[in-house]
């Protein structure tokens, strides 16, 4: 087994080759098949890679990722190849280009894998919203792994890869880290391109990692980082060495009252989580309770937003361009209807009618706008409370994973996004690291929330609390 970049670099170093490494990763993706994580093997274009990132270092001219592979989530574009957001709508959709992301990791001879099964295009928090069946926990089967990403959190949990590639809208690469027991990084909004990236909601998705090891999320968020001719939201700012590095000092960091002052915080977390702060206050950080008083505003001001953008983002699946089309329809009216009608799930169904209601004459400053300022008064709180500390602190989920099909109420599924939203309202990188596992089996993550484009201070802290932990 490989479960990190270390492990597959000592193997190459003993005359492993990367075609083995691969082999071995499709090995274990076929024993696993019924956690339902891959919804498309890339067996030949993998094993044709395969053999040329060997190639490579046999001459001495492979890349930094030579030997690393690497599963997407279906929402990121690779040329040559399907991508369908987990949708009926999109089913045998084949990419034209390469998302920028998926690119630069190509370049540094990175194997891609395969694609990853996601909630219908990434709007869900248990991965049951895949018009191809839910993805399972792979620490056990009969719980959900969290969502939209959850086939890259099951992937990275299975070892069916090194690390993968998600998408975070409100919390999609974090949740499902906690509830796989994997580490999960959202960089700061604009740190890494959204070209070839399927949109949900634009102003708040965000490309990030999945892996075990710190180190592998601090080198591919180094290499997808940087600014894209093709994406105009992409930052131009250079991007530092992410490798992490013992700290250099005692930190001050905030943890939110709030958060663990609550009837909806299960008692374990919460015990693991003040158990953490009172172990950080021994080693010498100063450890900082604040309030954050628009907690129980956030999960309603995310919805307002993402769905409005959903609305908009979502228009182009009309069943006349490209995708599925009813063919039942007759005329242009209802070849859009009935399409979009048989093409969606309803859970996307739900938030395009939201996002449309919230657009709409005579709501729009009631509900789009109030929400706009709700936004802002957020990030600004944020940003005050990192004006004085080095990080926030709070935990990643109220729960540890639950079980398949049992969350019925869709607003019961919203609250799962609860401690992970803040990040996307307030555009800062956020990490969520295994911390512990509950008496029930399953494991729950830790939080941090950095400055904007602080993920290299986010990241050795990171480091540190691996260890520390």
């Amino acid at each position: 087994m490989y479960k990190t970049f270390t492990d597959i670099k000592a193997a190459l170093n003993k005359g492993r080759t990367v075609q083995d490494i691969l082999r071995n990763y499709l090995e274990n993706i076929k024993e696993r098949k019924d956690l339902n994580a891959f919804l498309e093997v890339f067996e030949t274009s993998a094993k044709e890679q395969a053999l040329v990132v060997d190639e490579k270092i046999k001459n001495g001219t492979a890349g930094r990722l030579a030997g690393m592979v690497i599963a997407i989530k279906d929402n990121l574009c690779y040329k040559g190849h399907k991508v369908s957001a987990a949708s009926k709508i999109l089913e045998g959709f084949e990419s034209i280009y390469t998302a920028t992301s998926v690119q630069r990791l190509l370049d540094e001879d990175a194997v891609i894998i395969g694609r990853l099964n996601c909630d219908e295009f990434a709007m869900g928090a248990s991965n049951e919203n895949s018009a191809f069946g839910p993805v399972r926990n792979a620490l056990n089967e009969d719980y959900v792994p969290g969502g939209s990403s959850g086939g890259t959190a099951t992937a990275v949990a299975a070892e069916l890869c090194t690390v993968a590639l998600g998408s975070d809208t409100g919390g999609s690469i974090r949740q499902p880290a906690s509830f796989t027991g994997t580490i999960g990084f959202k960089p700061s909004y604009g740190r890494i391109s959204r070209y070839g990236l399927i949109a949900y909601a634009s102003s708040f998705d965000q490309i990030g990692p999945i892996a075990h090891d710190v180190e592998d999320i601090a080198l591919v968020t180094e290499i997808m980082a940087g600014g894209d001719e093709y994406d105009g939201t992409a930052s131009t700012r250079e991007v530092p060495s992410l490798k992490p590095q013992a700290l250099k000092k005692k930190l001050k960091i905030a943890y939110i009252k709030e958060t663990l002052d609550t009837d909806g915080i299960d008692p374990e977390i919460k015990e693991r989580i003040e158990q953490l702060v009172n172990c950080l206050r021994a080693d010498g950080h100063e450890l900082i309770p604040v309030s954050f008083a628009y907690l129980e505003q956030m999960v309603p001001t995310y919805y307002v937003l993402t769905t409005a953008e959903a609305s908009s983002n979502l228009s182009r699946f009309d069943g006349v361009h490209f995708g599925y089309r009813s063919s039942e329809a007759k005329g242009v009216e209802e070849t859009y209807v009935k399409s979009r009608t048989e093409g969606f799930g309803e859970e996307v169904k739900r938030r395009i009618m939201a996002g449309t209601f919230v657009l709409s004459q005579g709501y729009y400053d009631a509900y789009y706008t109030k929400a706009q300022k709700v936004r802002r008064l957020i990030q600004d709180r944020t940003n005050e409370i990192l004006a004085q500390n080095d990080l926030i602190l709070l935990p990643t989920t109220p729960t540890t994973a639950f079980e398949l099909n049992s969350v019925k109420d869709p607003i019961q599924m919203y609250l799962q996004d609860i401690y992970t939203v803040q990040a996307n309202l307030a555009g800062n990188p956020a990490i969520s690291l295994p911390i512990g596992k509950h008496s029930n089996g399953m494991p729950f993550g830790l939080q941090l929330i950095g400055n904007h484009f602080g993920e290299k201070e986010l990241l050795d802290t990171s480091a540190y609390l691996m260890d520390f932990c």
